[in-house]
């Protein structure tokens, strides 16, 4: 069974029910989701880092640097948390329109993470619909959605200690891995919606500039995928 572990931001929890639910709809065999709420995460003792908000905005101590979401470092801990086997993370603003289980088709065992390998500019300074900055560093996105190869003998160096202490830069950039071991999955598993054109193939909506449970959100081309899936829930469907 495939364990798939979601972000979870307090902020927005529509949207990772909706993604659950998209998930679950669109999967072939059953799924494992488990949320990595920050609040179980400390009460736990595997985050202990600090975190301050500074003109309503989250900061990370250690990195010096704003964090955009309550999982932002918390994303890495799959490695310890499943310790075999293969693991997905995903950020609570996607949609699946697919079957997750596709993505076993791209695994290669000899990577010790895959993701799709994004080259778009940000703006250092922009301003996001909940507020929180844009932080603008290399690898963007890499990590909003990858599948990490635990039993790959160079994720070892990847403990509790080092996410707790290590800047979130080197951790968004895979930096405990040698570039040629982190694969490059197809550009349909982590499409940013209204920020690169669609590919012809799509598996995963990512809205990470934001989506219509925002309630200032100005509508765009393809909200109606989301919107949709939110009936689709409700309905039980």
């Amino acid at each position: 069974m495939l364990t798939i572990y979601i972000g979870y931001d307090s902020r927005e929890p529509i949207a990772y029910d909706v993604l659950v639910h998209s998930i679950r709809k669109h999967a072939s065999k059953p799924v494992n989701i488990q949320p990595l709420n920050i609040r179980r995460l400390k009460q736990l003792g595997l985050i202990t880092r600090h975190a301050a908000r500074l003109n309503g905005v989250m900061y990370d101590l250690i990195s010096d640097a704003p964090q955009s979401t309550e999982f932002a470092v918390s994303r890495f801990l799959p490695i310890v948390l499943q310790q075999t086997g293969w693991a997905v993370f995903m950020d609570s603003d996607m949609l699946f329109l697919d079957d997750i289980y596709k993505l076993e088709e791209e695994l290669d065992g000899c990577c010790a993470a895959m993701c799709v390998k994004h080259e778009q500019p940000v703006v250092d300074g922009a301003i996001k619909m909940d507020g929180q900055p844009q932080v603008a560093y290399s690898r963007k996105n890499w990590s909003s959605f990858y599948a990490i190869n635990c039993d790959h003998p160079s994720n070892l160096s990847l403990g509790l200690r080092e996410i707790n202490e290590w800047p979130g830069r080197y951790l968004h950039n895979f930096g405990w891995l040698k570039d040629k071991e982190i694969g490059a999955l197809t550009p349909g598993w982590n499409w940013l919606v209204n920020v690169q054109d669609k590919p012809a193939t799509v598996y995963n909506a990512h809205y990470t500039l934001g989506g219509p449970w925002f309630p200032e959100w100005v509508p765009q081309e393809y909200d109606s995928l989301w919107l949709d899936a939110v009936m689709e829930m409700k309905r039980g469907v």
